[in-house]
Formats: C-alpha cells, structure tokens, sequence
C-alpha cells in the first residue's frame, strides 16, 4: 500500500477543515437570517396585535378616556366626556340643604324644584260632590277654607296653522281704468309656502335637534294633515341659507379680528358634487372665538364652513384677514402651520390630542400589563399635573395674570419632566408601534405644545372647538349627508347662526324667525350688520 506524502494529508485536512468552516459559516448566516427574520415576524405580530386591540376596544370598549380619579381633572372641557345621565323628577329631595338648629346640624327635606313660573297655567278645581259636603258629626254644610295645589307638566302637541293672505283690490267707482291693489310685505323666499316661523322651525329642528327633513315631514303630516315633501323643505332650507350669507360674512369678519381663534374640521359626505364621487370625502370646517375681539372683548362666535378638500389652499381662504399676532388653537394638522406662518400667528397645539395618543397606547395593552410603571401611564399622569393646576385655577375664579403666573410656577415644571422623559424614550420605541407614534406626535408638537404658559389667557386645549362642533356631528349621525353643495353651504350657515345664538344665550328659534323677517328689508352693510345674533332685538 502506497504512503501518501505528509505534505499532501495537511493540505487534504485543511481543505477539509476549510470545508467544515466554510458550511459552518453559512450554517451561522442562516441562523442569524432566520433569527432576524424571527424578529421582524414577532414585530410584525406585535403591531398587528395591538392595531387588533385598538380597534377592538374602538368598537366595543366605553368611549370615555377619564382613568382613575386622579384623571378628572382633564376631562372638565373634554369633547368626547359623557354627559352625566339624568335623574327622573321624583318626589324625593332634588338636593339638600342645612339648617343650623342648636348645637347640631339638620338636613332639610324638600320635594321637587318648582316648574318655571313663566310658563302658561291652566287651573283645574277638584271639588268634593254635593252629598259629601256635610259634616258626619252635626250635619252642619262644609265650607271652602282653601285649596291644595300640585302642579304638572302638559305638553301640547304642535299646532299647525295656515295664513291666509288676502290683498285687497280698489278700484274707482267712476271709471273702469283705476284698480289699486294692496301690497304684500316682501318675503325672505317671494312666494313660498311656508312662514318664516314655519322655516325657523324646521331648521332649528334640524339643526339644533338633529331631526332629518323626512322626519319633519311625516311630522308636519302628523299634526296638520298636510303632506308637504322632502324636496320642498331641502329647497326651502337652501334658499334661507343663501339669503342668510351677508350676516355670515360679517361674523367672519369679526371673528378673523379675534385674539384667540380655535380651529377644526370634520367630514361630511355630499352627493351631488360636479366632478367628485358620490363616497368621496368632503369637509366641514370650524372656527370658534371665545368673545375675544380686537379690544380684548366681543361675542362668541361659531363659524362653519363647507369645501370639498382638507388642503392648505382651502385653509388660506377662510383664514385671510386674519390679524396679525392673533392666536391660534388648532390640532397637529400641517394645514394650520402654514397659516400661523404665513399671518405670524401665536399657534397653540391641544394637550387633549396629545392624550389621546398615549391613552391609546396604554388601553391596546393587556389588562394585567396597564400598570403606573408604563411609560404611556406615567406621561398621562405628567399631563394630567397639568390639568389639574388649571382646574384648580378655574375652581379659584383667578384672572388670567395670576393663572399665567401660577403656569410659570407650577405647569413650568412639569413641562420640564416630561420633556425630559420624552428625550430619554424617543428613539427606544419603534415608531410604528402606538407608543412610537405618540412619542414623536409629542415631539412634533412640543414647540406649540409648551406655548400656554407664556400667557394666562391660552388654552391648553382645542376642547372648546370639539364641543362646538359636537352638535354637528351628532346631527351628521341623523340626516348622514348633503345632498348637494348648495344643501351643504346653507347647513353651515344655519349651522353658523344657530350655534353662535345658542353660545350667547339666545333663543335660536326666535332669532331666526327675526332675522327671515328682517332681512328682505336689508339693503346696505349697517343693516345686515344690525341683523347679527348679538345685536338683534326685535325677537
């Protein structure tokens, strides 16, 4: 047997040892590759695990965001807070009273709060029958000492009328050529069947009440045996909207010149729109003031506005004339940063929506897992510092100075801590997840975020702007879409008057019947300015 040389069996054993690394090697490659890919399938599972529970608790959990007790405080101007459920009228005591005897306290009993006096009474007389008015013991007749009085509530169902105009004719008895006749006074829709009560009543209904047009109808069918149609009152409620515009434009006018604006948008669905897809999304914008004029005062005002898109362009149009120096509340939308640059605007960012982000990313966790020690918990509780430091201020009636000054002392630092906390975590979440997203939304915001306390008189919050536009929204629920562009101009006109009545502690139905009244009569700026929610009398 031949012997193979030595120099030939070290290279045939590093040529098998190279062998062996180079499939060790490849077999490491494929193990960190399947581990890596491990890692991007676990995370993929993760996201679409907590997306999973986010829609989930959207779909079935309570809406509410109030968490524990020490959370209240955010909630006092919380746009999406439930309304508290209200207690039936009973004849125990609404609330109660303390009334000091000797050396101890009683509490004081007392029945149901009195109906509103100014309301119409109609007496009804119980009396015993005449048999019973004698008395069992010496037969004397009974007589009347007095009266126990209980009062309830009647309601009368909607009284439909008709309004007969009759003109009447002249005509000289000498001859056949002069007939005269009466005019009729000028009518916000010339020859419409309706009064402007009637269509002070139907938008209001609709507008304030949430009640479609449809319903109105069978309504109005239900009441007064009159079958009037849907398209006769969507016609109607387009006309007054139209004729209102004029009114509209000077409250623009007068909130643009506002110190502090509020702005927001939602969508609504038009079906009718030249060039656009009945599914397609269109918008209602918002703008609010808080009665903030150009000397520090004026009226509250709501603005609604319709236009098909969400863009910047459609922004710079219903914000232009806006002062310069004003401030602006608004959300993280890119579309309002281009109007505070471009007016050199005070832009204010709203904590409320910056909670909401961390509150989603806390509730799509476990339930054993939402602990104090989350990182989307302890910023919550670091946000909540700072509205109770206002609500304590709101609870002390302090002026704007001295709640500026109290910012500076107290919300001052606690801007600090989560400022300090958002540096530290930033980058040490995935940006896709929930958390991620809220980290870098409050990054993106901060500038705008820490403004209120330069100022006793910024908001912390866009929540005054979501509460007015609430009543569009569940309105929106109820009659679902416009059915056309100038149905949707008009909605936000009504929508416009109305809300802005109601903010002033007018009664919308009675301004509304004035103003369509008043407003075929309007010819120059004066008069359509004397026609303005706050400065109509005649109601």
């Amino acid at each position: 047997m031949a012997q193979i040389p030595p120099s030939a069996e070290v290279a045939a054993l590093q040529a098998a040892l190279a062998e062996a690394l180079r499939q060790a090697e490849q077999a490491t490659q494929q193990v960190q590759s399947l581990s890596g890919q491990l890692r991007v399938v676990r995370t993929e599972r993760d996201l679409l695990q907590e997306k999973l529970n986010q829609i989930t608790r959207r779909l079935f959990a309570a809406q509410s965001e109030a968490g524990t007790t020490p959370q209240k405080d955010l909630f006092f101007n919380e746009a999406e807070g439930l309304a508290a459920k209200a207690e039936p009228p009973s004849e125990e005591p609404a609330d109660e009273q303390t009334t000091v005897v000797g050396a101890h306290t009683r509490k004081a009993k007392r029945g149901r709060k009195p109906l509103d006096p100014a309301l119409p009474r109609e007496v009804v007389r119980h009396e015993l029958p005449q048999d019973q008015r004698v008395c069992p013991h010496d037969g004397q007749q009974l007589r009347e000492i007095g009266v126990e009085a209980s009062e309830q509530l009647d309601i009368i169902p909607q009284q439909v009328r008709v309004i007969r105009h009759e003109r009447v004719k002249y005509a000289c008895p000498c001859c056949d050529g002069t007939i005269r006749l009466a005019a009729r006074p000028a009518q916000v829709i010339p020859k419409g069947l309706l009064t402007e009560s009637a269509l002070a009543w139907i938008a209001t209904s609709k507008y304030l009440d949430g009640l479609p047009l449809y319903r109105q109808a069978v309504l109005l069918g239900r009441f007064g045996g009159t079958d009037i149609s849907r398209n006769t009152l969507a016609a109607s409620i387009v006309r007054i909207g139209q004729a209102a515009q004029p009114v509209i434009n000077l409250m623009r006018d007068e909130l643009l010149d506002s110190l502090l604006i509020f702005g927001d948008e939602t969508e609504l669905q038009v079906l009718k729109e030249p060039g656009r897809r009945a599914q397609a999304k269109s918008y209602m914008w918002a703008q609010m003031t808080d009665g903030s004029g150009s000397d520090g005062k004026g009226p509250p005002i709501r603005l609604f506005a319709y236009a098909p898109s969400r863009s910047t362009k459609t922004a710079r149009e219903l914000y232009a004339g806006i002062r310069q120096g004003a401030v602006l509340m608004s959300d993280g939308y890119d579309a309002y940063n281009a109007i505070a640059d471009e007016h050199r605007l005070v832009h204010l960012a709203c904590w409320v929506h910056c909670r909401r982000y961390f509150y989603d990313a806390l509730q799509a966790l476990p339930k054993d897992k939402r602990g104090p020690e989350q990182l989307s918990a302890r910023f919550i509780a670091l946000i909540g510092k700072l509205y109770h430091i206002e609500a304590q201020a709101t609870r002390d009636g302090v002026d704007t100075l001295e709640r500026g000054r109290r910012r500076q002392e107290h919300s001052a630092p606690v801007l600090g801590d989560i400022e300090a906390l958002l540096l530290a975590n930033l980058h040490a979440v995935l940006p896709a997840s929930l958390l991620g997203k809220a980290l870098h939304y409050l990054a993106s915001q901060w500038p705008k975020l820490k403004r209120f306390v330069e100022d006793g008189r910024y908001s912390l919050d866009n929540n005054a702007q979501e509460n007015a536009i609430r009543p569009f929204c569940v309105g929106r629920r109820n009659w679902l879409f416009a059915d056309t562009v100038d149905g949707a101009h008009a909605s936000a006109n009504l929508y416009s008057l109305l809300q802005t009545c109601q903010v002033n502690g007018i009664d919308s139905w009675r301004y509304l019947r004035a103003l369509l009244v008043a407003l075929p009569q309007a010819r120059t700026v004066d008069d359509y300015a004397a026609l303005l929610p706050w400065r109509l009398t005649t109601l």
